[in-house]
């Protein structure tokens, strides 16, 4: 298999899971793993327009969304750092989503997961 193959497809392929799995799971990461600005406004440490005026500096410059709201003053430099974790902490992966959604079990997920990297590994 050639060029970059994500887990999805592979899993896919193999006849493991359905293409409604694959939309389930990218929904519970997207829910799970929030942006830092999504995290900060949920706290109630930016409003709207600090949001947005944030994102369009970041448009312009490709900097770090918590480096901006540091720099600008929206947020302190301890804020981004509690939100940066907090974002860690919660963050789910594609595979640990398939498993919450009863797609997969964790023991299939971990089998699955050695022949997909082994494939990856391989260049095939």
């Amino acid at each position: 298999m050639s060029g970059y193959l994500r887990l999805g497809k592979y899993l896919l392929k193999k006849g493991v899971i359905r293409e409604l799995d694959i939309l389930k799971a990218r929904l519970v990461q997207k829910k799970q793993n929030l942006k830092l600005g999504e995290i900060a406004k949920q706290r109630g440490w930016l409003n709207d327009d600090a949001l947005s005026a944030i994102l369009i500096m970041q448009e312009d410059t490709y900097e770090r969304f918590g480096e901006i709201a540091a720099r600008e003053g929206y947020l302190t430099k301890g804020q981004v750092e509690e939100l940066l974790k907090e974002q860690d902490d919660s963050y789910i992966l594609f595979g640990e989503a398939l498993v919450s959604i009863g797609a997969v079990t964790e023991k299939e997920l971990i089998r699955h997961l050695k022949d997909f990297n082994k494939l990856k590994l391989s260049g095939d």
